[in-house]
Parts: C-alpha cells; sequence; structure tokens
C-alpha cells in the first residue's frame, strides 16, 4: 500500500486551486466580503479490506441541514480545535466512532466552499487497522463504504441539475450501488480525482 500512499501523496501536493459549490455554474455572483467558516472532513481509506474503500456516511433524515445526503464525516471546526484537521478527527470520533488516533493523515485537499457558507478541507488519511463503527443516532443514520477505485474513475461522474432559489444549477453526482453521492462531497471526490489523474 506504500504506492497508493505515495500516489496520494503526490497528487494532493500539486491538487491546485480550491473548489466550490458554484463550480459549474459560472454565472453565479458570490457577495464579496462574505464570511467563510472553517470545517474538516474526513476522507478516510481503508486498507483493512480486498480492495482500498473510502468511508462515507448517510446523514440522518431528521437533520435540518442536508437530512438523508451522502457525506464525509466530519464539521465545522470548534475553537477547542488546533485546526481543520483535528476538527474532522474529531468530528470523526463523534460520528462513527473512529478514534482519532488511527488515522494515517496523508494531506489536505484544497478547500470547497459550500453554498452553506463553510469552507471545507478535506483530510485524506490511510485506515490501517479496522474499526467497528458507530453512527452517532442525532446525526449519522448509516456509515458504509466505497471502492476507491470506483471514485477515482472520471468515467463515474455525471453533471446533473435541478432548479435550486429560482435558477437552474448543476452539479457533480457519483453513484454507486443505492448510494446517491452529490453536491459537495462529489465535487471534492472529483477534485482527488483531477489530481491523481495528472
Amino acid at each position: 500500500m506504500s504506492d497508493l500512499r505515495q500516489r496520494l501523496q503526490r497528487a494532493l501536493a500539486r491538487a491546485g486551486e480550491g473548489s466550490s459549490d458554484f463550480d459549474l455554474n459560472p454565472g453565479t455572483v458570490l457577495p464579496e466580503g462574505r464570511r467563510l467558516r472553517p470545517a474538516g472532513v474526513l476522507a478516510a481509506i481503508s486498507l483493512t479490506e480486498d480492495e482500498p474503500r473510502l468511508i462515507l456516511t448517510k446523514r440522518s433524515s431528521r437533520l435540518k441541514h442536508h437530512p438523508g445526503q451522502i457525506a464525509f464525516p466530519g464539521g465545522k471546526q470548534e475553537e477547542s480545535d488546533r485546526d481543520v484537521t483535528e476538527a474532522a478527527l474529531r468530528e470523526a470520533q463523534e460520528e462513527i466512532g473512529l478514534p482519532m488516533h488511527l488515522p494515517e493523515v496523508i494531506g489536505h485537499l484544497p478547500c470547497h466552499e459550500t453554498v452553506t457558507s463553510f469552507q471545507v478541507t478535506p483530510v485524506v488519511a490511510l485506515l490501517h487497522e479496522r474499526f467497528e463503527p458507530v453512527p452517532e443516532a442525532g446525526e449519522v443514520a448509516e456509515v458504509f463504504s466505497v471502492p476507491l477505485q470506483h471514485l477515482l474513475d472520471p468515467g463515474n461522474f455525471i453533471v446533473e441539475s435541478r432548479r435550486w432559489q429560482g435558477a437552474r444549477r448543476h452539479y457533480y453526482t457519483v453513484p454507486y450501488g443505492p448510494y446517491y453521492i452529490w453536491g459537495a462531497t462529489a465535487r471534492m471526490l472529483r477534485g482527488l480525482v483531477a489530481a491523481m489523474s495528472e
């Protein structure tokens, strides 16, 4: 798996500029001086099965924001967090029961701006040991994994659209089985694909 680590490190080193929920909607005018709240999400790749798999969550349908959507474990950076990396690790422990010491942090993808005014930093990590996922009932309906190979194939990404706030909004999707991965999560994954493909 040292080859995968090296590929990831090279990709993250050349990942380029950040992304946003508005990348596929060039006509969007964002307000100047807007304040974005820092957040960290954990893109944890498990090496404990027959192939590398990325851990994702399905958010609870009871949540106010993005109910039922597929997401990385993670959340906003609190004052007690040293940085977004610690925020991502802490949130992953809270949301899915992943011990903070298990992930081997490889690096970061560029920041992603969301429509909800967060500046999200994807923290890429490897998991060399198994752990028993414990979904936080108030936030997470399910913890599952997707083969990394599926997510690194540009052909599995589809651009779709829907009306949002009176305008047609385009976004990436990367479906996998019963899971509809879209929006910010799919856009950040598409950034990883681009970096890995260079």
